[in-house]
């Protein structure tokens, strides 16, 4: 059967293609070129990983490339193809869901491909030619199931497919029928289409790429992309000596290994392999979904009805755009890292590690924001296998020591070690396997794990592998509040103390052996350092160190100081407390004769205030005396010489009243006197 559709070979504007260009353009034919083979693997501690193929190219061709369907979005964000003597044109590839837009123009959908019976339904009303026990040509009515009675209780299901004719309405089991044209050769051409699309397209969870490549010489052309990868760790090994605590330079023997998978769905046969440890931004976007803009539903326009558009603005003329085939051609991607620059040489210890196998370690290079390594040799690794590649494999200084840390362990400190980046590189994180020999006839033994940060050439790290029980410290704490000076302004003393944290670790070293300790101190919000002098500083603690001598017991004090500030109003404070700031020789002397003046103004206004407060309680009493008088003189006979007697006594408390009542005036006088006395004073001073 003749085929409608466009059969021509090379780019052509078929449904379901997605075409990244500005639009779709028949070009000439050409043939596929040489396949893509995988040359180059890069994978990062982002999480991603770069993959470039190259290929043998002569002239125009177009090179094929399949990606898996979860990749296709990372691949069309990164895709980058490097010619030094050619250009690329479109990159071409299937849609996200080819088939649905396949058969989106279909009279059919892709359910009507499962059976015969199936797709006659789909296409109710069209015309087919029928050849075999009943040979007729006409539209198609329906097809019914028929159930059929066989021999020996057995039922079978045939089919009885209806079909106008010019005749009238005629029928013939489809089971019977030798052959069944569709005599619309359009709709027989999308039959075929449709077929072709599902044997195109079979495997679901794959795309394929058709990069175009324009050029006239033999050349090589590269194709890169960043898509999603796992993670790779790093895992080292350090051998290192026994403790010494002395000045002298320890040594030990550092080995990094890089640990990947291979989970890209291919085999990596003979690739440069590389792996960088940074922490570069890295993100995904739905490049391969379609989107589509939200527009507003308006009701049907009818005659009279009137909707004026929005007007948002007028713009400038659009620049023009550069054309992007004029740009000069990119150069070809670096082959070649540049070597690990030579780590210098230490003096070893008295007691030197053993010397570790040989390794054949990467090459390595320091970039603006990461660390690359670079395998020396091409590495084949068959997908879904891991692999363990050196990358690091030289000496480095390597000092045990003791570190204290309070929240790690109340009583005993850690054993650590210094491990100092002497090297040119930078050295990525990762989990660190100790081993120590602890004397120079000694085998080498475990002693723990660590976990190393990430160590800048020229930094160092303190690893802690185990707790080292033959160092005991003991910790006390105690907070103190110190007064540090103050002022007086506008009547109000601002006094200045210190508060002080003051920390006593007692130590105790071990019995035999020499140890270099160093206690970690935690800092505290607010609070500066007074004594003594850290060595070293954290985010998060002051580092001391001390060099213990067999059997010694040592004392270490650190100080922590904190200001603050307290507002005390001179007017209303006790003199005894006022005479206590007068006596501190935290203050200066002019401060201490003001404050020794407001106490003994404070001081009389405060006698003063007390006489009146006397002679207030005093008539209180007398008052309270004449109210039991006048109720003694209402229960005795007026004329009897104890009424008399009351009398007297009352007449005797009246003038004892007036009397306190003029003391107390010259007490209230003298008071407030003494009070504006006071805030005279205090208007003046000024310290």
């Amino acid at each position: 059967m003749d085929r409608p559709h466009d059969r021509r070979a090379g780019v052509a504007c078929l449904p379901g293609l997605v075409v990244i260009a500005l639009a779709c353009v028949a070009a000439a034919p050409v043939a596929v070129a040489d396949g893509l083979a995988l040359r180059r693997v890069m994978l990062s501690t982002g999480g991603v990983g770069y993959f470039e193929y190259q290929a043998s190219v002569t002239g125009d061709r177009a090179l094929e490339l399949e990606v898996r369907l979860d990749q296709v979005a990372d691949v069309m964000k990164s895709i980058v193809v490097f010619d030094d003597q050619g250009g690329i044109g479109t990159i071409r590839l299937p849609g996200r869901e080819p088939l649905r837009e396949v058969f989106r123009e279909m009279p059919f959908g892709p359910d009507a491909l499962g059976s015969p019976v199936a797709l006659l339904t789909a296409l109710r009303g069209a015309e087919v030619t029928l050849e075999g026990a009943r040979a007729l040509t006409g539209r198609i009515v329906a097809v019914t199931a028929e159930p059929t009675a066989l021999p020996g209780d057995r039922t079978v299901t045939r089919h009885r497919l209806g079909v106008l004719t010019a005749d009238g309405l005629r029928q013939a089991i489809l089971e019977e029928t030798d052959r069944l044209t569709f005599t619309d050769p359009r709709l027989a051409g999308q039959l075929d289409q449709a077929l072709a699309a599902l044997a195109r397209h079979g495997e679901r969870d794959r795309r394929r790429l058709s990069l175009a490549t324009h050029g006239d010489a033999t050349r090589t052309v590269h194709v890169g992309y960043v898509v999603a990868a796992p993670l790779w760790k790093t895992s080292y090994r350090l051998t290192f000596a026994a403790a010494t605590g002395g000045d002298g330079a320890a040594v030990g023997a550092l080995q990094g290994w890089a640990v990947l998978e291979n989970l890209s769905g291919e085999d990596w046969h003979e690739v440069e392999l590389t792996v960088a440890s940074g922490n570069p931004v890295t993100f995904r976007q739905a490049l391969y979904d379609a989107y589509y803009v939200d527009r507003p539903e308006v009701p049907v326009e009818v005659l009279g009805r009137v909707l004026p558009s929005v007007d948002q603005g007028a713009f400038s003329a659009a620049r023009p755009v550069a054309d992007a085939d004029a740009a000069p051609g990119r150069p070809r991607l670096a082959r070649q890292e540049a070597p690990m620059a030579a780590v210098p040489e230490t003096a070893l210890a008295a007691a030197p590690p053993p010397a570790a196998a040989r390794l054949k370690a990467a090459e390595s290079r320091e970039a603006t924001t990461q660390v690359v390594f670079r395998a020396p040799q091409p590495v084949t690794v068959a997908n879904g296998e891991s692999l363990l590649m050196p990358i690091v494999a030289r000496s480095v200084p390597a000092e045990p020591l003791a570190l204290y840390q309070p929240n790690a362990h109340p009583s005993h400190p850690l054993a650590a070690v210094r491990l100092v980046n002497d090297g040119a590189t930078g050295l990525p994180p990762g989990v660190l396997t100790l081993y120590q020999r602890p004397a120079p006839d000694a085998p080498v033994t475990f002693v723990g794990d660590a976990r190393l940060d990430a160590l800048p050439a020229g930094e160092e790290r303190l690893v802690s592998y185990a707790v080292d029980q033959k160092v005991r410290i003991a910790r006390r704490d105690r907070h103190d509040r110190v007064l540090s000076g103050g002022r007086i302004v506008d009547g109000v003393f601002h006094v200045r103390r210190r508060v002080e944290r003051r920390t006593v670790y007692s130590i105790a070293g071990p019995a035999r052996e020499r140890r270099t300790l160093i206690i970690e101190h935690p800092r505290a919000a607010g609070f500066t350092l007074a004594a003594p002098a850290a060595a070293a500083e954290t985010a998060g603690a002051w580092r001391f160190r001390r060099a213990l001598a067999p059997g010694a017991e040592e004392t270490l004090e650190v100080v922590l100081t904190r200001p603050v500030e307290d507002r005390i109003g001179l007017v209303d404070v006790a003199p005894g407390r006022l005479a206590v700031f007068a006596s501190a020789d935290a203050l200066d002397a002019r401060t201490r004769q003001a404050l020794g003046e407001v106490a003994r103004l404070r001081e009389i206004e405060a006698e003063l205030v007390q006489r009146r407060d006397r002679l207030a309680r005093t008539a209180e009493r007398v008052v309270g005396e004449q109210a039991r008088l006048r109720d003694n003189l209402k229960a005795v006979p007026r004329d009897s010489d104890l009424f008399r007697r009351y009398l007297d006594r009352l007449a005797a408390t009246e003038d004892r009243l007036e009397a306190l009542g003029r003391d107390r005036a010259v007490a209230e006088t003298e008071a407030e006197a003494a009070r504006r006395a006071l805030a005279r004073f205090l208007r003046t001073l000024e310290l």
